[in-house]
C-alpha cells in the first residue's frame, strides 16, 4: 500500500531566521518520518601539532568556509572525458523559420478541437492550483504561467533543454472518453503562459497488444502512430513496471546497421521505481538517471548498442561516467495531518501517491521537476534545466502506469 503525498500549507521560516539544530539532535531526528533510525557515533580527534590558525589567516578561513554552491550548469555537466572520446556532434535543434512554426502552432491548435480532445479552452483556469495564505505571506509562490521562450518546431523544441533559469509550467490532461480510453488513455501536455493560453506540446497514449507497458509520444494530439511525421519518442518498461526507458524516434537496435550509426535512437532517461513486495507502507521511491550536459548546454546523446552500454545497466554496475542521477524528494511525515507532505508551492492542490518532486542530491532545493494533481484528470508538471519536454512527458507518463511490484 502506498500513501499519498499531498501539498504543505505550513508556511515555511526564512532560511536566515532559522535556528541551527544542534548535532546530537540532527543524527537522530534527520530521518524521521522514514521509518529508519541513525544513530551517530563520536569520534576524538587528535589534538594538532601546529598551533591553531588566526581568525583573519587565510588557513582558518579555508578551514571555515563552506563549499561553493554548484550551479546547475555545474551540477548536470558532462564528465569532460567523455567529451573527448565521443567526438559527436552535437547540433543546437533551436532555430526555425518563425513564420512556419506559427502556422504549426496554428494548425496544432485546429487539430486539437477534434472529437475526443480537449480543447483549449479558458475553462481550465479555473482549476489553477490556488495558493495558501501562508504561502502567499512567505513569498514562496511560483509566478504563473512559463515567460515568452521561442518554441520554434515542436518536434525540436520537444527534445530541446529548459533554458536555465527558466521554469516551463505545463498542465497534463487525462482523457478517458472512448470505447477504450478507459483502459488506454490518451495524455495531453500543454505549456501554460503567462497571458493566459495554453499551447498544445505533446500527446502520448499506450500501446495495445503489447507484452509490456509502451507508450507512443507525438507532436500531433490526434496523430499517434509510430510511422506518423509527429511521432518523436517513446517510453518502454519492464514486465513488473518497476524500470522504464525513454527513446527518441530513431532507429531500434534490430534495425541498426553500421552506414547509419548517427540514426540509432538515443536512450533520453531511464526510470527505476522501488519495488514494494513486502507491503511497506510510504510514498513511491523513484531514481531517474539521464544524460550529462555538456559545456555547451547541450545532452550528451546516449546510443547504446548493446544492452550492457543501456542506461539502466550503467546505473545497475555504477558506470556512471558522463550519466546524472536523480531522485525524488522524500516527503516529510506531518503528525497534524497524518499524512506525507511537499511543499509544491500552490501547484498542487490534491493528495496523490503520483505527486513528486525531482531533485539532485546535492542540491535538492533545485527543483528539476515536479508533479502534482489538481482535480479529476487534470494535473500540473513543471520542469527545468536539464530536463526537456520529452523526457518530462514521459517520467509523467510512467508514474501514470500500473505497477505490480509497487502497489
Amino acid at each position: 500500500m502506498e500513501h499519498e503525498v499531498i501539498e504543505d500549507q505550513t508556511r515555511e521560516v526564512p532560511q536566515a531566521r532559522q535556528k541551527a539544530p544542534s548535532r546530537k539532535k540532527e543524527t537522530s531526528e534527520s530521518t524521521a518520518g522514514f521509518g529508519m533510525e541513525r544513530t551517530g557515533k563520536k569520534t576524538k580527534h587528535k589534538k594538532a601539532s601546529t598551533p591553531p590558525a588566526q581568525a583573519d589567516s587565510p588557513e582558518a578561513c579555508a578551514f571555515t568556509s563552506k563549499p561553493a554552491k554548484k550551479t546547475p550548469q555545474e551540477l548536470f555537466q558532462a564528465h569532460a572525458a567523455w567529451e573527448k572520446e565521443s567526438g559527436e556532434d552535437i547540433r543546437d535543434p533551436a532555430g526555425g523559420d518563425q513564420s512556419k512554426t506559427e502556422r504549426k502552432i496554428k494548425r496544432k491548435g485546429q487539430k486539437n478541437k477534434g472529437e475526443g480532445v480537449p480543447e483549449q479552452d479558458e475553462e481550465l483556469g479555473e482549476t489553477q492550483t490556488t495558493s495558501s495564505k501562508q504561502d502567499r505571506e512567505a513569498g514562496a509562490v511560483a509566478p504563473r504561467g512559463t515567460p515568452p521562450i521561442d518554441l520554434g518546431e515542436l518536434d525540436e523544441f520537444a527534445l530541446r533543454p529548459a533554458p536555465q533559469g527558466v521554469t516551463i509550467m505545463c498542465r497534463i490532461i487525462r482523457d478517458k472518453k472512448g470505447m477504450d480510453r478507459g483502459m488506454y488513455p490518451t495524455y495531453f501536455m500543454h505549456m501554460e503562459r503567462q497571458d493566459g493560453r495554453k499551447i498544445f506540446l505533446l500527446s502520448g497514449r499506450k500501446r495495445k497488444r503489447s507484452k509490456t507497458s509502451n507508450y507512443l509520444i507525438a507532436t500531433d494530439p490526434v496523430d499517434l502512430s509510430r510511422d506518423g511525421d509527429s511521432f518523436v519518442g517513446k517510453l518502454r518498461s519492464n514486465l513488473m513496471g518497476t524500470k522504464f526507458t525513454i527513446f527518441d524516434n530513431g532507429l531500434s537496435l534490430d534495425k541498426f546497421g553500421p552506414s547509419n550509426k548517427k540514426e540509432l535512437r538515443q536512450e533520453l532517461a531511464a526510470i527505476y521505481y522501488e519495488t514494494n513486495v513486502l507491503g511497506f507502507k510510504g510514498p513511491r521511491r523513484m531514481t531517474i538517471i539521464v544524460p550529462g550536459m555538456t559545456t555547451e548546454l547541450k545532452r550528451a546523446p546516449v546510443r547504446p548498442q548493446n544492452e550492457s552500454e543501456s542506461l539502466l545497466t550503467r546505473w545497475q554496475c555504477r558506470s556512471m561516467e558522463g550519466l546524472i542521477e536523480l531522485h525524488n524528494k522524500a516527503p516529510i511525515w506531518n503528525e497534524e495531518t497524518q499524512s506525507y507532505v511537499l511543499n509544491f508551492h500552490g501547484r498542487v492542490t490534491q493528495a496523490s501517491v503520483k505527486n513528486f518532486q525531482i531533485v539532485h542530491s546535492s542540491d535538492p532545493d533545485y527543483i528539476v521537476m515536479q508533479f502534482g494533481k489538481v482535480a479529476e484528470d487534470v494535473f500540473n508538471m513543471d520542469y527545468n534545466y536539464p530536463m526537456c519536454a520529452l523526457q518530462a512527458f514521459a517520467i509523467v507518463l510512467s508514474s501514470f502506469d500500473s505497477k505490480l511490484a509497487c502497489e
